[in-house]
């Protein structure tokens, strides 16, 4: 099981799946007030944040999960499916 926590904070719905230590590489997709956060370990995602964006927990677990390199150019690509990373 991954560690996960969710919070509502005024305008703000943040959901966290993962873990990640200091040192790891933080990719951004989105801006603003909707955004993913993803930590990679090696160029795999280790962690993910995602604010005001909704139903994205399960892939980024599956992202965790599958313990494959991802491309943190695509990663970071609002265009490119999460399930295409």
């Amino acid at each position: 099981r991954l560690p996960y926590f969710y919070t509502d904070q005024f305008d703000l719905g943040m959901e966290y799946v993962g873990y990640a230590d200091g040192g790891a590489e933080v990719v951004v997709r989105g801006s603003g007030l909707e955004f993913i956060a993803f930590w990679l370990r090696e160029g795999r995602v280790a962690a993910g944040m995602n604010v005001n964006v909704w139903d994205v927990v399960e892939p980024i677990r599956e992202l965790i999960l599958s313990g494959r390199e991802v491309d943190p150019s695509r990663l970071a690509d609002p265009e490119v499916s999460l399930d295409e990373v």
